[in-house]
């Protein structure tokens, strides 16, 4: 017999499977199946067995065998944080505009109308910068010039410090810079805008509300001036201190110490401290809010 002959026999070799009853031992059903069919069986079922990883790969057991699953989901995770960076750094520039417009408003180089008609960025930002000579830097501008014309033309009882009282800030609680003596109270008519306090050596200064600080700089005339932004559209303003311990952008509580009194600036005759507040645009007279002794 030759191999031929052989493999035939073999393939064609049948084999008969019996189901019968276990009591009387009757045949219930039969299958005559033979070497290919078993062959075809188990082809058949390995392929519906692929077909069910297949799909499992692609839905539920993604996360486990799909390689590009992770990066997939990773990309997703990427581009959400890339929007929320984006997001952040359009809030972030819009407060470096309000903080960079508030410190032009305190040094007197912005005109406090354009605000009110819907400007939000400073004239002129994108021009090439010059650097200014130590006069045009520390001189009046245009605009506090004219405030302090206005002040200086009304009378005592008419002027915008007058008109406004503490039923403003009925809800507002103030601190003390600091614990000292007044040795000069607020006089618009000398362009005095505030208090000036003496008080000992290396005493801190605190802030006398909640705020977030808007100007931490030094100057010619001042020194070392902090001013903190409160809530109800009020600051208030810190100057001829020796050393800020606050940045701008810094938020403070009431009470919390942004910086030491000192000496500096050239309006200063001795150490003190001088303090503002304005409300509005508006100065007010801190003796009126606080008990400083």
């Amino acid at each position: 017999m030759g191999i031929q002959q052989k493999v035939k026999n073999w393939i064609e070799n049948k084999y008969l499977f019996v189901i019968r009853r276990e009591e009387d031992f009757s045949v219930i059903t039969s299958l005559s199946i033979n070497k290919v069919r078993v062959g075809l069986i188990v082809v058949f079922t390995l392929l519906v067995f692929f077909l069910i990883s297949l799909i499992l790969s692609r839905t539920l057991l993604a996360s486990w065998f799909d390689p590009a699953y992770l990066e997939s989901e990773n990309m997703k995770k990427i581009y959400s944080l890339s929007q929320t960076v984006d997001s952040l750094l359009v809030e972030v520039e819009a407060k470096d505009r309000y903080l960079d417009n508030i410190q032009r408003i305190i040094s007197g180089d912005y005109d406090v109308d354009s605000l009110r008609d819907g400007e939000d960025t400073l004239p002129n930002r994108d021009l090439p910068v010059q650097t200014p000579t130590s006069e045009e830097l520390y001189k009046k501008g245009d605009a506090t010039q004219e405030i302090i014309d206005e002040f200086e033309a009304m009378p005592p009882d008419e002027g915008s410090f007058q008109q406004l009282n503490t039923s403003s800030f009925t809800e507002t609680f103030f601190f003390s810079p600091i614990k000292g003596v007044v040795s000069a109270g607020i006089d618009l008519s000398n362009d005095h805008f505030g208090v000036d306090l003496v008080s000992e050596e290396n005493e801190p200064v605190k802030s006398v509300a909640e705020g977030t600080v808007v100007m931490a700089s030094w100057t010619l005339e001042t020194g070392y001036v902090i001013a903190i932004q409160h809530s109800n559209e009020l600051i208030s303003i810190y100057k001829h201190n020796s050393v800020l311990l606050k940045s701008v952008g810094d938020s403070v509580s009431g009470g919390e110490v942004i910086s030491v009194i000192g000496n500096t600036g050239e309006q200063t005759t001795g150490q003190h401290l001088h303090f503002e507040l304005w409300y509005k645009g508006n100065p007010l007279n801190p003796q009126e809010f606080i008990t400083f002794d």
